[in-house]
């Protein structure tokens, strides 16, 4: 973790300077504006990634010597499969779309984002999947 912290914070070097020089010659507030909250965004995550290395063990790429098998192992758990990313995308889609043809959609659109939500957080506490 701390080279991704590292890299993170050149990164967010080469953003501010990059804001600096762009709102200099294009005097465009949209794009100077987007690009500072970039680099806002670019130290907190680097400034986070560098705490949490402190915290936490060595990691394999974290060691000049390591290979790549000493990382090999567990990642975590991932869910196999859901239905619930279905209900949220085409409910999303709806809502969407409301902006476009009408807030008379956000009615159809607001029980499937609801459900979808809801099914989602609590789809290991019930079902075949409980106990996981």
């Amino acid at each position: 973790m701390k080279i991704q912290g590292k890299m993170f914070i050149w990164l967010s070097v080469f953003v501010l300077a990059m804001a600096i020089v762009y709102g200099v010659w294009s005097k465009e507030p949209a794009g100077t504006t987007a690009l500072f909250l970039a680099f806002g965004l670019c130290v907190m995550i680097g400034y986070y990634l560098a705490f949490t290395a402190r915290r936490v063990d060595a990691m394999a790429q974290d060691n000049k010597e390591a290979d790549v098998a000493d990382e090999a192992g567990e990642v975590g758990f991932f869910s196999p499969h859901s239905w619930q990313p279905l209900s949220l995308a085409v409910g999303g889609a709806l809502a969407f779309m409301g902006v476009v043809f009408g807030w008379w959609l956000l009615y159809f659109s607001a029980p499937l984002l609801l459900v979808g939500l809801w099914g989602w957080v609590y789809e290991y506490y019930r079902g075949e999947n409980q106990n996981q």
